[in-house]
């Protein structure tokens, strides 16, 4: 398992931390997400081998949040 803490811009309430973690949780081999509204983080744990980084910042991006590296 991996651990990466992305930095997300345009997350504001409640229903944004749902979108957010059900899609991403969503992808194969995701193991967990957790949104931190206040301090605009997601962290996920995921499986390499099933999915990469850049699948994740995807789909945040497809949910209309901005990844800031």
């Amino acid at each position: 398992m991996v651990n990466v803490t992305l930095n997300v811009n345009g997350m504001s309430c409640g229903h944004c931390v749902k979108s957010v973690e059900t899609s991403v949780g969503a992808l194969a081999g995701v193991q967990e997400v957790k949104v931190d509204l206040a301090e605009k983080k997601v962290s996920v744990a995921y499986n390499e081998d099933a999915v990469t980084v850049e699948q994740i910042k995807e789909t945040i991006d497809d949910q209309g949040y901005d990844v800031v590296e």
